[in-house]
């Protein structure tokens, strides 16, 4: 695959992957509103959040397993057609049973991105490059949290929450259409050596057994099943531990979250690859040392920060936080990708999403 060509896939994907973040972090900066609106207590809140996180998690193996035996780019322009409809919808809610529905529908369309796109992006770029090309990719994620929190807030203020959801869901169907129109490489296409397969040929059972006997990817889905439990708190309940602990207004908190969000995400996400491309060069566990040592660092300024007692502590605690435990997100991509068949890298990443959204 040219370079060019493989750099202009690589801005799509960032650009779904922007919008699959701000879309499902709009509801997180609203919620301040929709409890008033609805009359929700903490706890519906939560419901509301849980049925987006389980529908992704299941709705992620048959998609996983489908995206490794088709054409990877239509999974990826039907999974953003759907979510981009159902956060339409959702705008059209008038109870909380609309809510929790479209969410719902929100999650079985953003189910199909991360492993179809994952493995697409692995046979567009080799493995000395990998980790930085999955940085970049994962840099969308910290744009689309920021966008979610700051425009999603402010919308909701100025316009009503319900805009809020109407002009996140317009992008998303342009581009599905883009999406569609990617050149669908071989799988192994970037490898070095190793046989260049359409799809994979193994069944579902004798796929997930196959890649569960990988240990290093089984330690890999381990730590991250850990860290989606720190960062999944600290994210979907951050605007409103704001406006509660630091009697900020829900447009200010979102805005302030979102910045630390976008600017720590950033910086980790793209550090982590660059140092892990980097240190491979010295060491085949550089993307491994790298995560791990984000994740320590990470633990530490996210406890400091919880325990701050005003915001100008608050702040740089949990940006360091925020940093620290971004530098795993490519190094762990690329690692996922580097170790297991190209015919079955959705199928393995599938893996990583559902264990620890299901737990």
């Amino acid at each position: 695959m040219p370079k060019g060509y493989a750099r202009y896939a690589l801005a799509v994907m960032v650009g779904i992957n922007f919008l699959n973040y701000m879309d499902r972090y709009v509801p997180t900066a609203v919620s301040p509103i929709l409890q008033k609106e609805f009359h929700l207590s903490d706890f519906m809140v939560g419901v509301v959040a849980s049925s987006f996180l389980i529908v992704y998690a299941v709705f992620a193996l048959p998609f996983g397993y489908w995206a490794d035996r088709s054409i990877r780019r239509n999974v990826v322009g039907i999974g953003v057609s759907i979510w981009s409809l159902a956060t339409l919808l959702t705008g059209f809610a008038q109870n909380i049973t609309h809510l929790i529905a479209s969410r719902a529908v929100v999650g079985i369309g953003e189910a199909s991105y991360y492993p179809a796109g994952t493995s697409l992006l692995g046979d567009y770029f080799p493995k000395h490059t990998r980790g930085r090309a999955m940085s970049i990719w994962g840099a969308g994620t910290a744009f689309g949290i920021a966008v979610g929190f700051i425009g999603g807030g402010i919308i909701a203020e100025k316009f009503g929450w319900r805009y809020a959801f109407f002009v996140t869901a317009i992008p998303g169907l342009i581009f599905a259409v883009l999406a569609f129109t990617l050149k669908e490489p071989l799988r192994g296409a970037a490898e070095e050596r190793g046989p260049r397969v359409a799809t994979a040929n193994a069944s579902s059972l004798k796929a997930f057994r196959q890649l569960l006997r990988i240990r290093t990817l089984a330690l890999t889905i381990a730590a991250q099943t850990f860290l989606f439990w720190v960062l999944a708190a600290d994210v979907s309940w951050l605007p409103i531990f704001m406006v509660r602990q630091f009697h900020l207004s829900p447009s200010g908190a979102s805005s302030l979250s979102g910045g630390v969000v976008v600017a720590g995400g950033l910086i980790g996400t793209l550090t982590g690859g660059w140092v892990a491309d980097h240190r491979g060069k010295k060491s085949a566990k550089g993307n491994v040392e790298v995560a791990l040592v984000g994740f320590l660092v990470g633990a530490i300024g996210v406890g400091v920060a919880v325990l701050s007692p005003v915001y100008i502590l608050f702040i740089p605690f949990f940006l360091i936080s925020v940093i620290a435990l971004y530098l795993y997100s490519g190094p762990f991509t690329a690692l996922g990708q580097n170790i297991v068949p190209p015919s079955l890298r959705a199928s393995a990443v599938t893996l990583g999403l559902f264990i620890p959204h299901l737990l």
